[in-house]
C-alpha cells in the first residue's frame, strides 16, 4: 500500500471533521444512475461514501474503494449492509474484469486506472467520472497538475467500443471548499 497517501489522508479526515459530515451525492450522479441497469456497482475512492450511500439506497450492491480507514471506517458507521468497504491502494488493486453494471470515480484522477474500470465494466454497464480540470475560473490554489484535467480529456479515453450518454464542462456544487471548474462523463459499454 502506498503508505505516503494512506498516511496523508487519514490525517486528513482526523484533522478536518468537515469532510466527514454527509454530504449529498454528486448531482450529474443522480442524473445518470436513471439509465443503470444491473445491481452490482463500484465506487472509486469513495471517501466517507457520500456516492456510495446513495447507490446503496437505490438497490445497488457497492464496493467502496480507499485508502483512508478513517473515510472506511465513517462509511461503515452508517450500517448500510449492501456496502462492502475495501482498503485498497488502487495503484496495485486489480479489478475483476466484467464485473459491475455501474462504476462511479469522482473528484479523484488516476489516468492509468481508467481503462482498467472499463474493463472493469460489464456488458451495457455505465461507468461515470466526474473530478476537477484545469480552469482560469479556479479559486484553490495551484494543484499538481497530474491532478486536473485538460479541457475536452475525458472524452480521450474511450473508443467506439463505448457510447457517450452524457458529458459536460461545468462550475462544481456550492457547498465545496473552493470553486472549481469540473468535467465529467457517463459511458456505456457496447
Amino acid at each position: 500500500m502506498a503508505k505516503k497517501d494512506e498516511i496523508k489522508w487519514n490525517k486528513k479526515y482526523q484533522e478536518t471533521p468537515s469532510l466527514l459530515e454527509e454530504r449529498r451525492p454528486s448531482e450529474k450522479l443522480i442524473e445518470i444512475i436513471q439509465k443503470a441497469k444491473g445491481k452490482k456497482a463500484l465506487d472509486v475512492a469513495s471517501g466517507t461514501g457520500r456516492n456510495s450511500i446513495y447507490l446503496a439506497n437505490n438497490g445497488l450492491e457497492v464496493d467502496a474503494l480507499d485508502i483512508s480507514q478513517v473515510a472506511l471506517d465513517e462509511l461503515k458507521s452508517k450500517g448500510l449492509k449492501n456496502i462492502s468497504c475495501k482498503l485498497v491502494d488502487l495503484d496495485e488493486y486489480e479489478l475483476p474484469v466484467n464485473s459491475y453494471d455501474f462504476i462511479v470515480m469522482t473528484n479523484f484522477l488516476d489516468r492509468n486506472i481508467i481503462a482498467k474500470l472499463s474493463n472493469a465494466l460489464k456488458k451495457d454497464g455505465i461507468l461515470f467520472i466526474e473530478t476537477y480540470m484545469d480552469d482560469i475560473v479556479n479559486e484553490k490554489p495551484p494543484s499538481n497538475p497530474d491532478f486536473l484535467l485538460k479541457k475536452d480529456e475525458l472524452k480521450t479515453f474511450f473508443d467506439d467500443s463505448f457510447e457517450v450518454l452524457d458529458y459536460d464542462e461545468f462550475l462544481n456544487e456550492e457547498n465545496e471548499l473552493y470553486r472549481m471548474k469540473k468535467q465529467s462523463i457517463a459511458i456505456r459499454k457496447l
